[in-house]
């Protein structure tokens, strides 16, 4: 085997290549189901890996089997996010025919900002985004957006998007209502796109997580009277926190009573909507102006796959149109958008291919299936667990995320706090075994254990597994 790749390798030369790099990758794949949760390398070893990618290249040409070596090492350090006992935040699968798609995208190199340039690759990312939007999220036909690195930038360029219909230039007094359990990035957006912290309302919840839309309706009016500019309310469909879904009904109505823009972040929940069950928790989001999805969570495909959809993408243009001289030989879209136009980036490689790809090989009920087993395996999980006398299950999963905890002896402060370390306890002693990962969150100031149950890799054997883990740990406090 030659040591030395040149930058322009003859087809012999490519498929040596591409057949080192793919030993590696069905070697992991098939690997996964056996592979510890947590990083298996110790401090030690871990900090001499840091170091020693931390180093500058070299002058001279490296060996590929020796750099794969390297590179599993570095895999090796790492959470297991794509294999089946990771329960934890709200992981993504990094679906292998999506990989197979980008290995595509990234070789032929074709440039999806403007449409002139890559007109019919454009159009087959049009296509994902109308489906994410009409399809999936229920917006009307006309609905489309723009595909993202995640949800955080999908989040921004809403809230740009809103902020500059509802304010224009002018907009020091806006102000922002979300709830506690709204992802941070939610605020952070808010910030970025110039709107004052002390300008972003939290709207208390109700005692099942959701938001109190009297509470709403009572702060924006309280706003008004004070001389500032209510114009985004902001919903979740399945927070981060317990995967529980607003009264998106209930709140699109306020933000049409009230004239504000209307934005649902369903970056964890909205792909459930292709299914019988996540449509009905979902109710509400199809009346949003926009909502953001994360296909690298309830789509299983790899992380770096966002999604904007917005009911009149004209608004999305207005918000983010720019242009130089430089870009003068521009030629016509053909009626395709140009997405430099529509999000903040003016490069934006050709995304829908990872998308694409999927849905047209499995065909979109493979993922209903998915995603209906996920549903029920949360389902049986809160189930079996509410049998558990130790154990608290405070709410019921709307989607596929369980919360549960360590159920304090009576209501005394000292019975709480003994409650809260016994259930980080519980947490560390089930995540020590390496079969599954669990993560915390905290929920009316008490400690809480979340499993949330995305990764299309994970089935009924490692969940049992896992039910099987907490009730054997819970039963020793």
């Amino acid at each position: 085997m030659s040591h030395h790749f040149p930058l322009e390798p003859d087809r012999a030369t490519m498929a040596e290549m591409g057949g080192l790099v793919l030993d590696h990758v069905m070697d992991f794949i098939t690997e996964l189901t056996d592979r510890p949760t947590s990083n298996p390398v110790g401090p030690a070893a871990t900090a001499g890996l840091v170091a020693d990618f931390l180093a500058a290249p070299p002058e001279q040409a490296g060996n590929l089997k020796e750099l794969l070596g390297r590179l599993g090492l570095a895999a090796d350090c790492a959470l297991e996010t794509a294999g089946p006992g990771y329960l934890a935040y709200v992981p993504g699968g990094g679906l292998y025919t999506s990989a197979l798609a980008e290995f595509y995208t990234l070789a032929v190199n074709r440039y999806g900002s403007m449409a002139f340039t890559a007109p019919a690759l454009v159009a087959l990312e049009e296509s994902v985004l109308r489906w994410i939007a009409q399809d999936v999220s229920g917006l009307p036909p006309g609905s489309s957006g723009l595909l993202t690195t995640g949800g955080s930038m999908a989040n921004f360029s809403a809230l740009v998007t809103a902020r500059h219909t509802h304010l224009g230039e002018d907009f020091g007094a806006g102000t922002v209502y979300v709830t506690p359990f709204a992802n941070h990035s939610l605020t952070k957006a808010a910030r970025l796109a110039g709107i004052r912290e002390r300008n972003i309302r939290v709207v208390p919840c109700t005692d099942d997580l959701r938001m109190d839309v009297e509470a709403a309706a009572a702060l924006i009016q309280s706003d008004r009277a004070a001389g500032l500019r209510p114009f985004l309310l902001i919903g979740s469909a399945g927070t981060t926190h317990t995967g529980t879904v607003d009264p998106l009904s209930a709140m699109a109505s306020l933000a049409q009573q009230e004239n504000l823009w209307f934005h649902v972040d369903a970056a964890y929940g909205g792909f459930f909507g292709l299914t019988e069950r996540g449509r009905r928790r979902l109710a509400g989001m199809e009346q949003a102006d926009s909502v953001a999805l994360d296909p690298h969570k309830t789509l299983f495909l790899p992380f770096g796959t966002g999604a904007l959809a917005v009911r009149d993408p004209a608004r999305l243009f207005a918000a983010h149109e720019g242009t130089g001289d430089y870009l003068q030989d521009v030629g016509s879209s053909g009626g395709l958008p140009n997405y430099a136009h529509l999000g903040p980036e003016l490069t934006h490689e050709v995304r829908g291919l990872r998308v694409w790809l999927p849905l047209h090989l499995h065909g979109v009920s493979a993922f209903r299936c998915a995603l209906n087993e996920k549903l029920d395996l949360a389902e049986l999980v809160y189930d079996k667990l509410a049998c558990v006398p130790s154990l608290e299950l405070p709410w019921r999963p709307d989607l596929s995320t369980v919360v549960f905890r360590i159920r304090p002896h009576d209501s005394s402060a000292t019975a709480v706090a003994e409650a809260d370390e016994a259930t980080r306890r519980l947490l560390d002693r089930v995540n020590a075994t390496g079969r599954v990962l669990l993560s915390s969150t905290v929920v009316g100031g008490r400690q809480t254990i979340r499993m949330c149950i995305v990764i299309h890799r994970t089935h009924s054997d490692r969940v049992a597994e896992a039910v099987e883990l907490i009730i054997a740990e819970a039963l020793k406090n």
